[in-house]
């Protein structure tokens, strides 16, 4: 059972401002605001009709730890502890049409910090999780461009601000590697209040502003938040070069 999520560090008017924020200039439609503040998700569209052109999402490095383990999945806690989180993505051409039958995969470590299916995790490098796969898994785009994740609000480790890895592959012949970021307020008040993340004796020691593929990624790769009863809803549209 994942943690309550604490109060976002914003204000309602604040929050629905980060969420009236989209890739390339789209918005989402307000009616869809609306409606999901009772169901979160429910005739959700990320981009207007008529979006118009949409920035191409800045790829960045795929990291070290990256392996596919050939799980289609909607839900890839594995029983990890945190707080949760559903991450949304929608995968847009550059023309602001979503891609549907795109598979995106997702992956990103552990309250703790630690990644699975591989040694040497953890604050002392001491902690092996080879043959493990919590928090990765992959699922195909439905027809309005969209996958939906349930998982739990990602640690931090040494050198990192607090983020989430993703692969897109359009088609056979193409791929997109990104990471999606979010708020530093969030991520501290989170890691200084939340157990098992607050179990830690040592302290995050990069922020968004710290950290180079985050600068890189810039704003395009920000996740749009909001708050719901029992998790945070992650949205991010990804555009990319199909085919």
């Amino acid at each position: 059972m994942s943690n309550k999520p604490p109060k976002m560090p914003l204000n309602r008017r604040q929050a629905l401002g980060l969420i009236a924020v989209t890739a390339g200039g789209g918005a989402f439609l307000p009616a869809a605001a609306r409606a999901a503040q009772a169901s979160p998700y429910a005739g959700l569209a990320l981009f207007e009709a008529g979006a118009g052109v949409c920035t191409i999402t800045p790829e960045v490095t795929e990291g070290p730890f990256y392996f596919d383990p050939k799980l289609e999945r909607a839900d890839v806690t594995e029983g990890k502890k945190g707080v949760g989180l559903n991450v949304r993505l929608q995968i847009v051409d550059a023309a602001c049409q979503p891609l549907a039958g795109a598979r995106v995969d997702i992956w990103h470590c552990d309250a703790q910090g630690h990644y699975s299916g591989y040694p040497g995790q953890g604050d002392g490098q001491d902690v092996d999780t080879s043959g493990q796969t919590f928090l990765r898994g992959w699922q195909k785009t439905d027809a309005s461009g969209i996958v939906s994740f349930a998982t739990i609000y990602p640690g931090w480790y040494r050198g990192r601000t607090t983020h989430i890895h993703f692969k897109v592959f359009p088609d056979e012949r193409s791929v997109m590697t990104g990471q999606l970021f979010f708020p530093d307020g969030l991520s501290d008040q989170i890691f200084a209040t939340v157990s098992p993340y607050n179990d830690r004796t040592g302290k995050r020691d990069t922020s968004n502003a710290r950290d180079g593929i985050a600068q890189r990624a810039g704003p395009l790769s920000q996740a749009a938040l909001r708050e719901a009863a029992d998790a945070y809803q992650a949205l991010l549209v990804v555009a990319v070069k199909a085919g």
